[in-house]
This record gives C-alpha cells, structure tokens and sequence, in this order.
C-alpha cells in the first residue's frame, strides 16, 4: 500500500473510531485529557510504522494496544503506582479485546455523561462532549459558541482536569440524575450533527462521518433506555434530516448547487431512513411526554409527508412551531415559527414575528436574516429584501448556500 493510501487509512480509522478509543481508554484511567494523549501518541507511531510495515488488519485494537502502552509509560514515569494500577489492569483487558473480540467495548454513552455531570462546569459540558466523543477540535467548538479558540481550549483543559481531579465515576446514571444529565447528551449530539449537517458542503466525507457518527450515538442512546420519548425523538428528528442529504445539493460545479427543502427532488430521499424516523416518532408519541426534539421530529416528518402528497401541510408546522417556542424557545424555533406563519399565508405576522426578536440576537444569525429577506421579497419589499439576501449570504462558510442567497438577491 502507498503511503499516501495509508495516511488516508489512518485518518479513517481516526474519523471513524476517535471516540471510542478516548472513551474506553478513559473509562479506565479516569483522566480524559491522558487517553487522548495516549491515542494521539499512539496515531502518531502508526503514521511512522505502517507504511513501511502495512496497515495491521485490526487497525483499531493496534491503536488501543499502542495507547494503553503510552498510558502506562507515561504513569510509571510519573512513578505513582497507585495511578498505574488501573492502567495495567487496562493492558490485560485491552489485550484480551485486540486478541479474540472483533471490536472494543462502545463506552462513548459513559463519556457522554462523565462530560455532563454536575461538578463540570456548564458552560463546558456540551463543547466537552464534541471534542473528547465526537472529535470535534477546539477551534470548530468555539466558532459554533461564539469564543476565541484560546478560550475554548481553556474551558476545556480545565473540565478534563475536573474530571480527573474529582474521580467523576464512568457510568451512566440512574433517575432522577438521569434527566438533568440526559438533557445535555442530546444536545450535544444534537449540535455534533449540526455541525457534520451545516459542513456537509465544505467537505462532504469529513463532515457526512461527523453527522453518520451522531446518528449512532441517537442509536445507542435509544438502545439504553428504550422508554425515554426524547430519545425517539431526537433519534427521529436525525434521521429524518440525514434522509434528506442526496437531495440538498444538485449536481453540478464544485460542490453542486443548494437546493432548498421544499424545492428538493423527493425521489432522492431515503426511504428506509424515512420509515426509520416515524417508527421512532410514534414510539415518542406513546408516552404522551411531548418535548422539544419529538415536537422539531414531527414538523421534519410532515415536510417528509411531502413525497406522499405533494404538498405541505404549513398550517400544521406553525401549530408545532406554536408548541415548540413555548417548550423551548430557542433562536431557531422563533424563525423557524415566524417562516411557517408566512407560508400558512399570514405574511405580515411572520414578517413581525421576527422583527420582534432582540437585534442582540439576530444581528450575525445567518438563518434570520434569510427568513427576513424571503419575507420581504413576498411583501414586495425588494430593495430591502435585496440587502437582506446579501447579509444572509455574508454569514455563511457554505459556498453553495452564499451562491444561492447572492442569486436570489440578484433577482
């Protein structure tokens, strides 16, 4: 194999395992920041060996061995033989996984709620998760929660050194720590999908992994507690957007053109994905606990209802949008609700809506400036629909999209 085809080998195995790795190396040292140390020492050795020795054919039970080797090096140097003791323990199991099992044990849910326990601080639980689960770097992190990467990188140094400093257990917790603590794992799964959704233009295998890799987080959240209804309901909510990725670009130039959602060609989307959504819906829906991701899942799945009927039932997305801003109020809801009265025909109200929210908010919030300008434009407000297109297209990284919203200002 050439080198350049194994450099490409271990950036998969490292897109596509990074999590685990972290999550089983530090479920059993209890430091964070070391089992990620340990992996990226360890992804290093394999940049220097396999390309003269081959890819192994389990790349990744060699990346656990040569981490847990780092592991237990790193703490006989430090000469604490009480620290080293569950590192050793690791080398038997981590042994034991390489030799007869064909993967590693998946501790990322148990990561997910160390990174979500009380004694971190809030504002770094979610930024925690997407980095030490989801592989997210920090400079991505704080671009998504408007700080300086230096202050991210703080935040999270300091959250790492929490969990180590204060023996935060690895487990998943039971009721009524469960909720609390479950709130914030699917927001951050939630936000790791949006990133891998929002980026899917810049680089479409990156960003498709980081997104694929949230739905199978839903997944197993879903698995562990089959009857929490947000759990449906988040896994449906991703699901029924990740049916819909063929059908957001068309074919073309560079990246392809962007195709708005309710212009999409309904043949593209995935059917199985689709079902997979509504079985989860009405799993939800059993429980008669509505929350925020089951209320977002049923406005995605009558947008979806779309490839049946031809049509979209807007005076039943604003009635959802309705229910979800008095649930949780969030920027995106608020748009989202003031689009939706637009389009069941009450213009000016949808138009009000958004004006009505505060400018602190919405002055660098791309979506809210692209509702604005579509509003205007069915006002007849051009020349201020006109700037708030190009406004909107100043706020996007995505090519595609700014070629879109630059388009539609020119008309």
């Amino acid at each position: 194999m050439s080198e350049s085809a194994t450099h490409a080998a271990i950036e998969a195995v490292a897109r596509n395992s990074y999590g685990r790795l972290v999550a089983y190396l530090a479920a059993r040292s209890g430091d964070v920041a070391g089992a990620e140390d340990a992996l990226s020492d360890a992804l290093g050795a394999a940049l220097q060996r396999w390309p003269a020795d081959g890819v192994p054919q389990k790349p990744e039970a060699w990346l656990l061995h040569a981490a847990r080797n780092r592991q237990i090096d790193a703490a006989r140097h430090a000469q604490v033989r009480k620290k080293s003791e569950p590192l050793l323990q690791l080398a038997g199991e981590a042994e034991e996984v390489a030799t007869m099992h064909p993967t590693f044990p998946d501790e990322r849910l148990k990561l997910l709620f160390v990174c979500a326990h009380p004694a971190i601080d809030l504002a770094a639980r979610t930024p925690l998760m997407l980095q030490t689960v989801l592989g997210l770097d920090a400079a991505r992190i704080a671009s998504a929660f408007l700080v300086s990467p230096a202050a991210m990188d703080q935040r999270l140094v300091r959250a790492k050194a929490k969990i180590r400093a204060a023996g935060i257990p690895f487990s998943v917790p039971e009721p009524p720590e469960w909720d609390e603590r479950a709130a914030f794992v699917r927001d951050a799964i939630y936000s790791a999908y949006t990133a891998g959704w929002e980026g899917a233009g810049a680089d479409g295998s990156t960003h498709h992994a980081l997104a694929r890799e949230a739905v199978e987080l839903g997944r197993t959240l879903v698995q562990l507690r089959p009857d929490e209804p947000e759990a449906h309901g988040l896994l449906a909510l991703l699901l029924h957007c990740e049916a819909r990725r063929p059908a957001r670009r068309q074919p073309g130039e560079g990246e392809g053109k962007f195709v708005p959602l309710d212009r999409q060609d309904t043949a593209l989307w995935s059917r199985p994905m689709i079902d997979e959504a509504e079985k989860h819906l009405r799993v939800a829906a059993a429980f008669k606990r509505p929350g925020r991701y089951q209320l977002e899942a049923a406005i995605q799945s009558i947008h979806a209802h779309r490839a049946v009927s031809g049509v979209i039932d807007w005076p039943e997305i604003a009635l959802l949008y309705e229910g979800l801003v008095r649930l949780a109020p969030t920027i995106g809801a608020q748009v989202g609700r003031a689009v939706a009265l637009a389009e069941a025909g009450e213009v000016a109200a949808g138009l009000a809506a958004l004006e009505a929210m505060a400018v602190s908010r919405t002055a660098n919030y791309q979506p809210w400036w692209a509702a604005r300008a579509h509003l205007l434009r069915r006002l007849g407000r051009q020349a201020e629909a006109r700037d708030a297109f190009e406004r909107a297209a100043s706020l996007t990284d995505d090519a595609a999209l700014r070629t879109y919203l630059l388009a539609q200002a020119a008309r």
